[in-house]
Formats: C-alpha cells, sequence, structure tokens
C-alpha cells in the first residue's frame, strides 16, 4: 500500500519537473548565441524577476519566438532591444539603463537598505533604554525577601 502512494506520488511530481523547453534553433552558432543572450536580456513582463529564456510563460514564448524570427530577418542584437524597448518600455530589459524614468528602480533598494538599518539602530538602542536594571537597597531587598518568605509559607 506504502509503495503504491509513493508511486502515485512521484507521479504527481513529474510535472513539476518539466522545464521551459526552447525548440527554436537558429541557423548558425553565432545567431544561436546572439538568440540567448538576447533571451537573456529581456525580462518576461508576466513573470516576476525571470528572463524570457527562463520563463515558462506564454508571453515569453511569443517574445522568444519574435526574437528568433527577427534574427533571422536579419536585425541585429541592437535593434531588436530597441524594438523590444519601444514597444514595452525599459521594464522589458532585465538590467534597465539608469536613467531618469529608471532611477527608482536603481535607488530604491539602497534607501530600502538604509531606512532597514536605522530601524535596527532605533529599535535596538530603544530596547536598550528599557532593559536598564533597576538598583534596591537592602531595605528593599529585606522587604522584598520577607515577601517572598510569606508567600512560601502559606
Amino acid at each position: 500500500m506504502m509503495l503504491k502512494i509513493l508511486s502515485l506520488g512521484v507521479l504527481l511530481m513529474l510535472p513539476c519537473l518539466a522545464g521551459a523547453v526552447d525548440a527554436h534553433q537558429m541557423a548558425t552558432p553565432e545567431l544561436q548565441k546572439t538568440y540567448e543572450s538576447i533571451n537573456s536580456e529581456l525580462r518576461c513582463l508576466v513573470c516576476q524577476n525571470q528572463t524570457i529564456a527562463d520563463s515558462n510563460a506564454e508571453l515569453a514564448g511569443d517574445l522568444r519566438r519574435q526574437v528568433g524570427e527577427m534574427l533571422e530577418q536579419g536585425k541585429s542584437k541592437q535593434d531588436i532591444i530597441d524594438f523590444m524597448t519601444e514597444r514595452y518600455g525599459d521594464f522589458v530589459l532585465y538590467k534597465p539603463p539608469f536613467k531618469g524614468k529608471t532611477t527608482l528602480l536603481w535607488l530604491a533598494p539602497g534607501l530600502f537598505l538604509v531606512m532597514g538599518v536605522v530601524t535596527v539602530f532605533f529599535v535596538v538602542r530603544r530596547r536598550k533604554s528599557l532593559s536598564t536594571a533597576v538598583i534596591i537597597n537592602s531595605e528593599q531587598q529585606k522587604k522584598i525577601s520577607g515577601l517572598l518568605d510569606e508567600g512560601d509559607g502559606s
């Protein structure tokens, strides 16, 4: 019975192993290298943080197909990238250029890091000030000991 359950589990997990298969083969090894390079530089607009080379999304497949067709038509790498950025904006580039429109994309991680460090600094400082020990004199110590002894005797 356990073997059947294990077999069923393995069988159900097989689709998870299926990756994006790019069947598009270019005519020459140089074109193939350019094709793969372009696909690794363009962001999938549907997925988060994936290139069109890594994505299984239908749009990524369409973009890969379009890149292949444009290369076969004799377009250069820069022509294809210019076409994609004109059509989809700088967001389609996996590493967008540093310019006015993309300043926030480049500076936001650093700003968040600084804000996090400042927050941690103030939280640690506040906790340190709250955790100061109370100093008591010997009379107060005797009173506390007496109260504790009374509690033990009941």
